[in-house]
């Protein structure tokens, strides 16, 4: 299994590649700055940060994604329109471009995600899938629950995947027992070789 390296830490000085910006979501969002990463092929990175004590050096990507995360955060936007770019295994790229098929406003379970990428037993691995997530907010993950529908895990902390689902009207719903969730990315997002 590929880890990432710790040059993906957004906290990392930026190697020569990457082109990074810091988005700061308007002072009425509780969530503190995000920082994005991209290189000329699309967004590696996007992630909560604790800290905007990052050296900037901005792309037409992290621009263009930025005014975006700004239009979702107005409530404008469902669906980002970006190049992506991250760095994972098949599999991982497989459970990422699941959740981006998840629609915006719903929820789905690990088990549902498992059955989307056709290993259903793989439940776990899924939920490791979904924390390696580089791209949060743009790959969704803070829509995925337990199948109890209770909130799990999320990288940015659960308060920030509340806030997010609230902000999506979510509702929680699961899709075990139907058959109309596919792998299609409802986005206009596309992937770039990695």
């Amino acid at each position: 299994m590929k880890r990432f390296s710790p040059l993906d830490d957004p906290r990392l000085p930026a190697r020569h590649e990457d082109y990074v910006q810091i988005y700061h979501p308007p002072a009425s969002i509780p969530l503190g700055p995000i920082v994005i990463r991209a290189t000329d092929r699309g967004l590696t990175w996007l992630a909560f940060s604790a800290s905007s004590d990052i050296t900037e050096h901005p792309n037409a990507i992290t621009e263009r994604c930025a005014e975006q995360l700004e239009a979702y955060f107005r409530g404008e936007l469902t669906a980002f329109d970006l190049p992506l770019a991250p760095r994972g295994t098949e599999f991982q790229t497989r459970v990422w471009q699941a959740l981006q098929a998840i629609p915006f406003g719903h929820t789905r379970s690990y088990r549902d995600i498992a059955v989307a990428v056709d290993a259903p037993l793989a439940v776990r691995a899924v939920g490791a899938a979904n924390g390696r997530n580089p791209l949060s907010l743009i790959v969704p993950c803070h829509r995925v629950i337990g199948s109890n529908g209770k909130l799990t895990g999320y990288a940015g902390g659960v308060d920030r995947k509340r806030w997010l689902l609230e902000h999506e009207r979510a509702k929680v719903e699961t899709v075990s027992a139907r058959q109309d969730f596919t792998l299609s990315v409802t986005s206009g997002a596309t992937w770039g070789a990695t």
